[in-house]
Formats: C-alpha cells, sequence, structure tokens
C-alpha cells in the first residue's frame, strides 16, 4: 500500500513539473490566440469607436453588411480567383519539378535545387518590388514582348485591373513552387525504388509510373501541400498592399479580404468592428475550403 502512495505522488511530482515547463507555452497560446480569437469574435457583434473606446452590441449588423459591402463581395471574388488558380498551378508545378529532378540523373542538379530554392528565402515584400519593376510599362517584360513582336506598344501590366492580379499570382506561383518542390523531393527520397523497377518490367512507361505509384505514394504531402496553399492565397496580403500602395487597386482589382480587413481596421476611419466580423468570415471560409480539399484528396 505504501509503496502505491509513494508511486501516485511520484507520478503527480512528474505531472506537475510537466505542466510547469509547458505553462509559459500555454500561457502564450491563450493570450496571443484563444484569447485574441474570442475576443475578436466579440469584437465583430459590436460597432467599435476606437476614439472613445465605446463598445455598442449590434447583434449580426456586421456580418450582413459584408453582403451588402461591394468592396467586401469584389475582395471575396478575387481572393477565391487567386486561390483557385495558384493553389492547382503551384502543387502541380512542384510535383511535376520534383519528380523530374528525382527521377532523371540531370547535369548539376543539386545546383539547380539551391539556385532555384532561393527566392523562397527571399521576402515577399523584396520580390514583390522586383516583380513590380520586371512588369513596368518600361520594365524588361515589355522590352522583351515588343523585341519578339508579340505586341507594338508596352502594356501597363501594373495599371490595367485585367492584368494586375495576374501578375501577383504568377510572382506567388515562381516563389512558392521552389519551397514545395523541396518537400516532394525529400518525400520520394524514400520511396522504394522496386516499385519502379517492378512496373518497369511490366511494361509502364514514365506517365504511366507517375500516375499510378508517385502520385498515390504522395498523396499525404500532396494533402499538406494543397492546404499550405489554400491557407498562404487566402491570407495574402503583403503583396496586394505593396503593389497597390495599400489601396487594392487599380479598380480594386487586387483587393483581397486581408487588404480589405487591414483597411477597415486601421484605415483612416477604422471599423474594427466589421473587420473583426470580415476576419471570422475569412476563418471559415479557410477551414471549410480547406477540409473540402482535404475529403477529396483521400483526407478522413
Amino acid at each position: 500500500m505504501a509503496t502505491k502512495v509513494k508511486k501516485s505522488k511520484r507520478e503527480l511530482n512528474e505531472m506537475l513539473q510537466g505542466y510547469a515547463f509547458i505553462a509559459p507555452a500555454i500561457l502564450v497560446l491563450l493570450v496571443f490566440s484563444v484569447i485574441s480569437v474570442l475576443f475578436a469574435i466579440y469584437l465583430s457583434f459590436n460597432k467599435v469607436d476606437l476614439f472613445t473606446g465605446k463598445y455598442t452590441w449590434n447583434n449580426f449588423s456586421n456580418y450582413l453588411n459584408i453582403f451588402k459591402d461591394p468592396r467586401s463581395l469584389i475582395a471575396l471574388k478575387n481572393t477565391a480567383l487567386f486561390a483557385l488558380f495558384v493553389v492547382p498551378l503551384q502543387t502541380i508545378i512542384s510535383l511535376v519539378m520534383a519528380y523530374v529532378l528525382a527521377s532523371r540523373d540531370v547535369k548539376g542538379k543539386k545546383a539547380f535545387r539551391l539556385i532555384y530554392f532561393l527566392p523562397t528565402l527571399t521576402s515577399s515584400s523584396a520580390l514583390t518590388i522586383i516583380f513590380m519593376f520586371l512588369f513596368n510599362i518600361n520594365g524588361p517584360i515589355n522590352d522583351f514582348l515588343i523585341g519578339l513582336g508579340l505586341y507594338q506598344s508596352p502594356i501597363n501590366f501594373l495599371q490595367e485591373p485585367q492584368y494586375a492580379l495576374k501578375v501577383i499570382m504568377a510572382m506567388n506561383i515562381w516563389s512558392t513552387v521552389p519551397y514545395f518542390m523541396t518537400i516532394y523531393l525529400a518525400s520520394l527520397v524514400d520511396l522504394p525504388h522496386s516499385l519502379y523497377e517492378a512496373a518497369e518490367i511490366d511494361g509502364a512507361n514514365a506517365f504511366e509510373k507517375l500516375r499510378f505509384i508517385t502520385i498515390p505514394y504522395l498523396r499525404p504531402i500532396t494533402t499538406y501541400v494543397i492546404l499550405t496553399g489554400i491557407i498562404g492565397t487566402f491570407q495574402m496580403f503583403d503583396q496586394a498592399y505593396i503593389f497597390s500602395n495599400g489601396s487594392g487597386g487599380p479598380n480594386n482589382s487586387t483587393l483581397t479580404l486581408s487588404l480589405l480587413i487591414y483597411q477597415n481596421a486601421f484605415g483612416q476611419m477604422p471599423t474594427m468592428g466589421f473587420a473583426a466580423a470580415l476576419a471570422v468570415v475569412l476563418a471559415i471560409i479557410i477551414f471549410i475550403v480547406s477540409r473540402i480539399a482535404e475529403k477529396l484528396n483521400g483526407g478522413k
């Protein structure tokens, strides 16, 4: 009996010591995550006057105003289009590049991987400025297109609504593909080579090996890549902010939900309650779309 009491006391002491070690992390999580999220939800049901600090309960008015505000609908459309084009393309390109590099004896393969991975190490702010220079009306891209004879006069990519968001899409794909390609490469290292040998004996070509062996084997990694891409594209803010100088222009063509949240929270006439409602809606959309993508990719 005494032995059991000593054992239970020792287990209790070990448990308390464990909680003591993780207490700082739990405190940080509570303050900066759980409490912040709950406070944002509370704000979304209030009209907030930042100058007086007064909170006025207004039920679901902020949420209803989202669907009445034309700029909110435009931001939702831009964000959805951005995710719809960027996520599939960056996933497919990174998978194909990883497959080629892993299955072919390419000279300078390690050097290529290192050079191609460099954009991932560069801040998105710097990349945005570089792409703004490249696609400037007097930039290298226009010079190249005119030199090929495709256009007679330069295109104002940065100021024409039909091109502005596409430039940001191209930049996002170019900067994220190397990271996802590296993840795929790391997973392909563990893929049993005997599967490819057996497929070759059965007469499978490169495309069939990719379709029936590589893609099914990499399904968990693909799920991670898709979910990461969805979260990143729906939260896209800094690139649109720098590209449009915070306005979402030209003609709201680069206005995203994250940028609209920032404008309403910290603009000249801040509406913090409306911004909080937008943030809650954005979080719900990300959760729903992520779950749908996970289910479609064979997740539980």
